[in-house]
């Protein structure tokens, strides 16, 4: 295995493991409809108890404590939509799985033949700077995406 091909490797490794570590500023695009259904449909219901918990308790606590009761809620909700969300939405899928058994085919194998990515490259190139001239220049990256 030549020493140019093993650098390129080690790019590649290292790609890997950047986008594995940042991946989750994606998640918020690869929610699907059903997902997002389901995570409201789950908020309302959540909502609806708390209200009622907060109505039967209305009568023994101070409007102090109904405001605390009512930011801890809040939080809760946030915090379980996050969760759903982030328990529905995930990068595991076989695509993302071929990456990371690419560096292992490589060095056992050698190079791979008659693949080329020139084409593809180059329209993501285009999209890319494009995206990136019609945006404001501030949050670029999501920008960019949406």
């Amino acid at each position: 295995m030549s020493v140019p091909l093993l650098g390129q490797i080690r790019y590649m490794e290292r790609y890997l493991q950047t986008f594995h570590q940042t991946k989750d500023i994606f998640l918020e695009f690869r929610t699907s409809k059903s997902t997002r259904a389901e995570v409201n449909r789950q908020d309302r219901e959540l909502r609806r108890l708390m209200a009622n918990q907060i109505a039967q308790e209305a009568h023994h606590i101070s409007a102090a404590q109904r405001r605390r009761q009512a930011d801890q809620n809040r939080l809760q909700r946030v915090n379980r939509r996050a969760d759903l969300i982030q328990r529905e939405t995930h990068f595991n899928f076989i695509k993302m799985h071929y990456l990371s058994d690419f560096v292992s085919h490589v060095r056992r194998f050698g190079a791979i033949l008659i693949y080329s990515t020139e084409m593809g490259e180059l329209a993501h190139k285009e999209q890319i700077k494009e995206g990136y001239r019609r945006s404001n220049k501030n949050k670029a990256a999501r920008e960019i995406l949406s």
